[in-house]
C-alpha cells in the first residue's frame, strides 16, 4: 500500500453569482463534479461538502425590508398588549452589517427606545471600553448602571479597535434618523431594564434565553427577542420561522437577507444527488460564521445563532479522537522510529475497544471537545472567507481519516 503524506484538504470551490431563484442544487452539484472530472481531486466516502448559509438564502430570495420587519414587530407587540411605552433593546451587538439594519426598522415600529449596552463588550466580544479602564475607575459591570453622559465622562467616546467605529453615538443617530426618541444606558444585568421600561426586546442571540427569563423576572411585562420577528412572511417578504431576524445580514440600505430555510431539505437532496452520479456517499452542510475567537480584537466570530442550520446525518456528534502526543510521550515514551509508528497505529486501530476508559483518563485531554458541525464549519468560513475569493462551497477530505488511514 502506498504511503499518505496528506491528510486533511479543505478546497474552496469557484461558483457563479448566484442569484434570486437560481437553482441552488444543480449549481453546487455541478460544480462538484465538474471540478472532479476537471482533476482537482476524486470524490470519496466521507468527503464534505459545505455551501454557505448567504447563498443559500439568496437563492430563496428570503429577504425583508426595513418596513417589513418594522410591521412585523408592530404586530408581534401588539399581539402582547403594547400600549405605547418605551421599547428597551437589550444587549444588542455592535456590527453595521447585523444589528444596525435591524435597529433602523426597529425604530420605525415604536416611538421611543432604550437601549441598553452590555458593557466592557457586547455578547461577540467588541468591546465598548477596556477591561483595564473599568478596574482603573472601579466599575463594576454587573452592579453598576451608567447613562450615555456618565459612561462618556469617565472613558471618554468608545471607538472600535479595527473599525474606528463609536457605536453608541451611531446607534442613536441611526434610530433618530427614523423619528425615534433614543435613551442609552449600559449594563452587564438585564434586570437593569425594566428600571426604564416593562417592554423588552431581547438583541443577544446565544444569552437571549437567559436574558428573557432575567427581565420577566424582574417585572417586564412584554418580553420578545429577535427570533420573534419574521417568523412569518410580511406582504411577500421572505421569513425564518426558527431565527427571526437572528442571523441576518445587511442587504442594501433598506433591506436585509434573512437566515435561509428549508436547509435539511437542501443538504439531504444534495447527498442523494452526488450519490446517484457518483456511488459515493458524502456529508453535506450549510454553514454561515465560524465559532472561533480573535486574539488582538477580542470578537467571537459567532454572530449567526448557529454555525450550521443544516447538515447530513453523518456530521452529528463530536469527534472520537485520542491525543497522539500525550500516548507518544507516555505509554509509548520508550519506543521510537519504525517501532513507535507501528505501536500507534496498533493503538489508533484498537480504540474503539478502549472506548469505556477513554473518558476515565488522559487519553482524550487537549482534543476538541465540540461538535462536528462547529468544528468544521469553522473550517468552511476560514476556507471560504467573506470577501472576493468567490468559494461559496467549500470541499473537505480526510477530515474523518486517522493516522492508520
Amino acid at each position: 500500500m502506498q504511503k499518505r503524506y496528506v491528510g486533511t484538504v479543505s478546497r474552496g470551490l469557484r461558483a457563479p453569482i448566484i442569484k434570486e431563484g437560481d437553482d441552488l442544487k444543480k449549481i453546487v452539484v455541478d460544480t462538484v463534479l465538474n471540478a472532479a472530472e476537471a482533476g482537482e481531486f476524486k470524490i470519496r466516502n466521507r468527503d464534505v461538502l459545505a455551501v454557505t448559509e448567504s447563498i443559500l438564502a439568496r437563492s430563496e430570495n428570503n429577504y425583508a425590508t426595513l418596513d417589513q420587519i418594522a410591521e412585523s414587530l408592530r404586530k408581534k407587540l401588539d399581539e402582547n398588549g403594547y400600549s405605547g411605552q418605551p421599547l428597551g433593546l437589550v444587549f444588542p451587538i455592535m456590527s453595521r452589517n447585523r444589528f444596525a439594519i435591524c435597529l433602523k426598522a426597529i425604530a420605525r415600529a415604536v416611538d421611543k427606545l432604550v437601549l441598553l449596552l452590555g458593557y466592557p463588550s457586547d455578547e461577540v466580544g467588541n468591546h465598548l471600553v477596556d477591561l483595564d479602564a473599568l478596574d482603573e475607575k472601579g466599575i463594576n459591570p454587573y452592579t453598576d448602571v451608567l447613562d450615555q453622559e456618565q459612561f462618556e465622562s469617565l472613558f471618554g467616546k468608545s471607538r472600535h479597535p479595527f473599525t474606528g467605529m463609536d457605536y453608541i453615538n451611531y446607534y442613536k443617530e441611526l434610530a433618530e434618523e427614523q423619528g425615534c426618541e433614543v435613551e442609552i444606558y449600559f449594563s452587564k444585568n438585564p434586570k437593569s431594564i425594566v428600571k426604564y421600561t416593562d417592554c423588552v426586546l431581547a438583541c443577544d442571540t446565544h444569552t437571549r434565553h437567559r436574558t428573557k427569563r432575567l427581565a420577566k423576572k424582574a417585572g417586564a411585562k412584554i418580553v420578545l427577542s429577535m427570533d420573534d420577528i419574521m417568523t412569518e412572511p410580511i406582504d411577500g417578504s421572505g421569513y425564518n420561522p426558527d431565527f427571526g431576524i437572528l442571523g441576518s445580514n445587511k442587504a442594501t440600505e433598506d433591506m436585509i437577507k434573512l437566515f435561509p430555510i428549508n436547509c435539511q431539505e437542501f443538504v439531504d437532496s444534495i447527498q442523494e444527488d452526488i450519490k446517484k452520479a457518483t456511488g459515493k456517499n458524502i456529508e453535506v452542510m450549510v454553514y454561515g460564521d465560524g465559532a472561533f475567537k480573535d486574539p488582538v480584537g477580542k470578537i467571537w466570530e459567532l454572530a449567526d445563532p448557529v454555525v450550521s442550520p443544516g447538515y447530513t446525518k453523518g456530521l452529528e456528534g463530536t469527534p472520537n479522537e485520542v491525543k497522539l502526543k500525550y500516548i507518544a510521550d507516555n505509554e509509548f515514551k520508550h519506543l521510537k522510529g519504525e517501532e513507535l509508528q507501528k505501536a500507534m497505529r496498533d493503538y489508533i486501530e484498537n480504540k474503539a475497544k478502549a472506548q469505556s476508559s477513554i473518558d476515565d483518563d488522559m487519553l482524550k485531554q487537549g482534543t476538541t471537545p465540540r461538535r462536528l458541525t462547529d468544528l468544521i464549519g469553522s473550517l468552511c468560513d476560514l476556507t471560504s472567507g467573506s470577501g472576493d475569493k468567490g468559494t461559496p462551497f467549500v470541499y473537505i477530505q480526510g477530515y474523518f481519516d486517522h493516522y492508520t488511514d
